[in-house]
């Protein structure tokens, strides 16, 4: 990441409280981290800083190990060296529940128990707060009721998880990690199995989250310009590492399109949000117009 100027002492306009939050490192971070499946390395040696408060976005090919990095700041994968840090620990050091706290984790390919309906479902997402002399409370039930009412499943609430269609399914899950009501979101293809208009209201849901609460949230998406419209840090990766990372209209360029996806593009604002917007080319129009 390229470095910004600073500069030292208080001005008069800058009180000491925001400059001390200014200067605070970033609450979820890795470092020199190399993640691995048996012999095979797919991230090795990642340095990455996630802004807090902001939504953060993974995008690049497949098997470049955005998913894998993702995994391994939910701590569902363990570095093969180096280390992910929440609050400058070592998550390796964090009992579980404590993290759970923290850190809400959507995986790709989440696995319902069998026959459990959704309001079931989305009910797990509260059992990092409870406590064993206080199993359910005024607060657990006003988590869930607006995490169902966020992803529109309340009508599906008695229904089992199992029954559902895919897009239903990815909208329970969503709600769960909703309901568990953690300062830091990671979703993994968040937008899976959803039409184009679920989709939408998914990532704007994410961004609502983040503007009215002030969560930070890390997703991985395909869509690359999904990615440039709702992310406020764009991460691009490729064989286990970063080559880009940054504002989105900073970054998205066509070389980086080239660089990234091997795909020639134009690379135009788009008439909605001037977000960068990608416009694939294709060998047969170059051809053409040769």
């Amino acid at each position: 990441m390229s470095a910004s100027a600073s500069t030292t002492g208080t001005s008069p306009e800058t009180s000491p409280t925001e400059t001390a939050s200014a200067n605070r490192p970033n609450r979820l971070t890795a470092r020199e981290l190399t993640l691995a499946y048996e012999d095979r390395t797919v991230v090795d040696g990642l340095d990455l800083e996630i802004p807090d408060g902001e939504v953060t976005v993974i995008v690049g090919p497949n098997a470049c190990g955005k998913s894998t990095l993702l995994r391994a700041l939910g701590r569902l994968l363990r570095p093969r060296g180096g280390a992910v840090l929440l609050d400058g620990t070592d998550l390796a050091r964090i009992p579980t529940k404590k993290i759970a706290q923290s850190v809400g984790l959507l995986p790709q390919t989440p696995v319902a128990p069998e026959a459990i309906t959704v309001a079931d479902l989305v009910s797990r997402g509260r059992q990092p707060h409870q406590r064993w002399w206080q199993q359910w409370s005024e607060e657990d039930e006003r988590a869930v009721t607006d995490a169902m009412e966020r992803t529109d499943v309340t009508a599906l609430a008695d229904r089992p998880v199992d029954e559902l269609s895919g897009g239903q399914r990815q909208r329970v899950w969503i709600a769960m990690a909703l309901a568990q009501e953690t300062d830091l979101l990671l979703l993994d293809e968040p937008t899976t199995y959803l039409d184009i208009s679920h989709q939408v209201e998914v990532l704007d849901l994410v961004r609502q989250l983040n503007h009215e609460r002030g969560r930070t949230v890390v997703a991985v998406l395909h869509d690359l310009n999904q990615a440039a419209r709702y992310a406020d840090h764009l991460i691009a990766m490729k064989g286990g590492g970063i080559v880009a990372r940054g504002r989105p209209e900073g970054i998205v360029t066509a070389e980086l399109v080239h660089e990234v996806f091997g795909l020639d593009s134009v690379v135009v604002p788009d008439p909605v949000t001037g977000s960068p917007l990608v416009v694939p080319g294709t060998p047969w129009q170059a051809a053409e117009q040769g």
